[in-house]
């Protein structure tokens, strides 16, 4: 067995090593819980219809029913955080697997690029999270690794692959027209850079361009209908992108400066836990992209011209995402990918250079503790500090409360069904939609008005209390008027910065013995950490 081949063999252990365990550790982010409560209604009722202003594309919902059919649920409650988050598992390691498809000379380059695309903190952090991001790099590098497959072979499946490819990315997410925008500037940049140095541009049969536009509409069309039976959403598709593109020119709401990606990958450290960095890849990145610039790379022409776009498609999207005001960490993957198949590029050029001299064990020794220290980063991550926010790759990220809040409210409710209220302002109660699922008779409120009738128990934002408490107290006669004690006997947090309150009539409480009324909590009001939608 080659060298290249144990290397490959090492990339997919350890990143299904380090994706696939303790799927449920972390508690549901906001974000997954939306996609998952989205999903319920086509787990349960069949039907999916495109948000042109939420929830993005409908890959992500249609393939969770996949693991969820695997695991015999037919309905929300019967499905877990581990069903939902193995797609983004299954697509991170499919990433591990591209680069072996890029593949003609430069073996080596491809493997540790495999290897580190395992081992890299941040790509093993959002591997493991239900959201559409992952998805979206995969099918992102699969339609390049297609394009380029194409270039050197001429195959008609290749073009196919890479509409396929494309038009999964369209039905993913909305922001892939700006992945997929960067992809044609890197590649006609390449084309001048063959020109200039004496080869013709590539000619394309027309009829290989028909197939691939044909797979790329064919999937987008097939995904946005609901499988032709929500025309609407075709239309709504086309139409979304003013709303998309309004929102990434924002700074209100997740702006941050332009150095907050590369802050996060180049150095973090809380008031406790580890040192987090991902230096070693920038900077092996940085290297493979000078060198693809300056044509110094050891790859072969057809290799180069590769490597090449990759450099180019790497810096593009780097600056591009760095310079929108709306950010969020899990954006980064757009770039941070390419860069990963750079450093690889870096990383096996240098490895070359040194073979036959002494350095040469030193050179692979530090190699070797470079993945090491990476993949123990993404341990601790991804495992230990799941949702602590020392983890620069937590981003508001709920912790054990959330939980803890579901378990006294079930408790609470156990029985005959006893009625659930969630009052919070803005309708802003993420994620427990996905906590209280199990519950039969839950309501959601965003304000307490004349039809509000209180239920046996309740959870209120701090900023309705008081409103809750005047129509408890100052619309029943007297006579009529229901006693309600405190539900927790700590403040409660659903995510950083979001306290939520409980009551629970007093009747009820005797009867479920759910809560120690002299260490109940009395309230009063927790600053916040900002808003989060």
């Amino acid at each position: 067995m080659t060298r290249e081949r144990v290397i490959l063999l090492l990339a997919l252990a350890a990143g299904v090593l380090l994706r696939v365990p303790a799927l449920g550790v972390r508690p549901m982010h906001t974000d997954e819980a939306v996609h998952a409560i989205k999903f319920g209604e086509l787990l349960e009722h069949g039907t999916y219809r495109y948000d042109s202003h939420e929830y993005h594309g409908p890959t992500l919902n249609y393939l969770s029913l996949i693991p969820a059919r695997l695991a015999s649920a037919r309905t929300l409650d019967r499905v877990t955080e581990a069903t939902l988050r193995t797609v983004p598992v299954f697509f991170g390691i499919v990433l591990i697997i591209l680069p072996v498809f890029i593949a003609r000379g430069d073996s080596l380059s491809i493997a540790i690029a495999a290897l580190l695309t395992a081992c890299s903190p941040a790509m093993v952090f959002y591997s493991r999270y239900y959201i559409q991001e992952m998805l979206l790099v995969a099918f992102a590098f699969a339609c390049i690794v297609s394009v380029h497959r194409y270039a050197l072979t001429r195959n008609p499946g290749w073009s196919a692959a890479a509409g396929l490819s494309a038009g999964l990315m369209c039905a993913t997410k909305e922001t892939w027209i700006i992945l997929a925008a960067l992809m044609g500037i890197a590649g006609f940049l390449v084309l001048l850079v063959r020109h200039r140095e004496g080869r013709p541009f590539p000619s394309l049969p027309g009829a290989h361009v028909y197939v691939a536009a044909l797979c790329f509409f064919a999937v987008t069309v097939l995904f946005y209908s609901s499988f032709f039976t929500h025309w609407r959403g075709v239309t709504d598709a086309a139409g979304a992108y003013a709303a998309y593109f309004t929102r990434a020119g924002e700074s209100s709401r997740h702006g941050h400066p332009f150095w907050y990606y590369l802050g996060i990958l180049a150095f973090s450290q809380g008031d406790h836990g580890p040192l987090w960095t991902e230096i070693a890849i920038l900077t092996a990145g940085l290297a493979g992209i000078v060198a693809a610039l300056r044509r110094k790379t050891d790859a072969g022409r057809g290799d180069r011209d590769f490597v090449l776009f990759m450099a180019l498609y790497a810096l593009l999207v780097f600056v591009v995402l760095s310079a929108l005001p709306y950010k969020t960490p899990w954006l980064m993957l757009g770039a941070l990918q390419p860069l990963i198949v750079c450093a690889g590029a870096a990383c096996a050029g240098f490895l070359r250079r040194l073979k036959g001299r002494r350095l040469a064990p030193a050179g692979v020794l530090v190699t070797a503790l470079v993945v090491l220290h990476l993949g123990w980063q993404a341990y601790m991550g991804s495992f230990v500090y799941a949702d602590d926010p020392v983890n620069p790759y937590v981003y508001s990220q709920p912790r054990d409360d959330v939980r803890q809040i579901a378990e006294r409210v079930t408790r609470a409710a156990a029985g005959e069904g006893v009625p659930v209220q969630v009052v919070c302002s803005g309708s802003d109660y993420w994620p427990l939609p996905w906590y209280l699922r199990l519950l039969p008779r839950v309501g959601w409120w965003s304000g307490v008005d004349s039809a509000f009738v209180p239920a046996p128990v309740i959870l209120v934002s701090p900023d309705l209390e008081s409103a809750l408490v005047a129509r408890i107290y100052d619309v029943p006669s007297p006579g009529k008027r229901d006693l309600y004690v405190p539900l927790f006997d700590r403040p409660m947090f659903i995510r950083p910065g979001k306290e939520i309150r409980g009551y629970i009539r007093l009747d009820l409480r005797a009867e479920s013995g759910s809560i120690a009324p002299r260490a109940a909590y009395a309230g009063g009001l927790i600053p916040r950490d900002g808003a989060y939608d």
